[in-house]
């Protein structure tokens, strides 16, 4: 009896398995297949887990240098450039050194130094020398093609750019009365003789003076440059002398005048009728001569029977990249920023600044500002003032025996100028 009880229980056992096994539904026991794919795809009904947070942003900290009077536009400048780059947490750390001591500063602490800082042009040799700067590599095609050729000329060495261009406005070119000159006659330095002394009037540029003696000779092909320390000067050569003899010409001629800006300022529109100076000579020089107010780039002139184009030195303010910085990429977009077309729009009209930037010199407001439009045409025919302080007293000495209408063996006076200039 005990067996057949054991039995029935056994089956009736068997059936209620079998049941429930049969009342499972595909809702409740999926299949693999219905499955697959689904496992991590989020129910949007249920509640997110607190836990789960977005990613951080990535923080990056920049230490920027600017002069004193450039730094709360370049603070804006700095923020606009955070807020167009929302994908990382930006933090600016700012210190008032300007161009003129961005070499020296760095040098002094390189790994303390800003991540961005502004150098003058004639500077770049040394820092680059030093290892300072870090080539730039991002968009440098973009960075040629939106400046002008003298401004990218003066951010390299050797043929790699190694700075952004701010700024391209600390160079010379010719001012003018328009009521003295055609333009046929402003193309030349004969033609621009030749119209003064027709008019009784005198060409003033300061021969005397290093920064503007050395356009001929520039002009001629003549080298001057920094390597390895040292100052290059080839202005005893056979170009050289050619210089020098168009030089001695033009002081010999009867509308010649000298002198510093004073001079220019105080003659214009009288006995002066045209003169080689700077953009800081715009505004009193427009007061000057009023309707009569012309600018233009430096003439050609007569040399060895050709006509030569007049060179000239260009300076420029420069935004380099620390070779040191933690954040190589960012620091080179914000670099690029600073420098950019809009932002260099913006420091012309906060700060008077000249661009380097093609299209910011095409802007409506900058295009009518007749020194920088004659600048920056004059930029294409010069070079970085890469001079050492030997040779500006021997350059004034020499500038100055021509002046004198001094009638002394060139070759000699051009030899004895580069032996003192290289000694110094």
């Amino acid at each position: 009896m005990k067996k057949i009880i054991a039995l029935l229980l056994a089956v009736l056992m068997t059936v209620c398995m079998l049941s429930a096994c049969a009342n499972t539904s595909p809702e409740t026991n999926p299949s693999t297949e219905e499955t697959k794919g689904q496992a991590n795809t989020p129910d949007p009904s249920k509640t997110p887990d607190p836990s789960e947070t977005p990613t951080e942003k990535e923080k990056v900290t920049l230490k920027v240098w600017a002069d004193q009077g450039e730094l709360e536009l370049t603070e804006k400048l700095c923020n606009e450039f955070a807020a167009a780059h929302p994908e990382k947490e930006y933090t600016f750390e700012y210190g008032a050194v300007g161009a003129v001591d961005g070499k020296s500063r760095y040098l002094e602490d390189p790994a303390a130094a800003a991540d961005v800082f502004l150098f003058a042009d004639d500077q770049l040799v040394d820092l680059v020398k030093a290892d300072a700067l870090y080539e730039v590599t991002r968009n440098t095609d973009a960075i040629i093609a939106a400046n002008t050729p003298g401004s990218i000329g003066a951010a390299s060495y050797e043929g790699t750019l190694y700075g952004y261009p701010m700024t391209s406005d600390n160079g010379y070119f010719l001012y003018y009365d328009k009521s003295v000159f055609t333009e046929e006659d402003l193309a030349t330095l004969d033609g621009i003789l030749a119209a003064a002394n027709a008019a009784g009037k005198q060409v003033h540029m300061d021969i005397s003076n290093g920064w503007y003696l050395a356009s001929f000779f520039l002009g001629n092909g003549c080298t001057l440059t920094i390597e390895d320390g040292k100052q290059v000067i080839d202005f005893n050569n056979a170009n050289g002398l050619a210089a020098a003899e168009a030089i001695r010409a033009f002081c010999n001629d009867p509308a010649f005048v000298t002198g510093d800006d004073s001079v220019l300022a105080g003659g214009i529109g009288d006995m002066i009728a045209c003169g080689v100076s700077g953009t800081w000579m715009a505004a009193a020089i427009q007061e000057k001569l009023g309707d009569n107010y012309g600018c233009c780039k430096l003439p050609t002139f007569t040399c060895d029977g050709k006509q030569v184009q007049m060179g000239s030195f260009l300076g420029c303010k420069i935004y380099g990249v620390n070779s040191q910085t933690a954040y190589p990429v960012d620091a080179m977009e914000l670099a690029e920023y600073l420098t950019s077309e809009a932002a260099q729009i913006e420091r012309y009209k906060v700060l008077n600044y000249g661009p380097s930037n093609v299209n910011a010199l095409a802007d409506e407001t900058i295009a009518s500002n007749l020194a920088l439009q004659a600048l920056s045409a004059q930029s294409e025919f010069a070079i970085s003032q890469m001079v050492l302080g030997g040779f500006w007293t021997p350059a004034e000495a020499f500038g100055a025996e021509l002046e004198a209408h001094s009638t002394a063996d060139l070759q000699a006076m051009l030899d004895q100028f580069v032996t003192q200039a290289l000694a110094g």
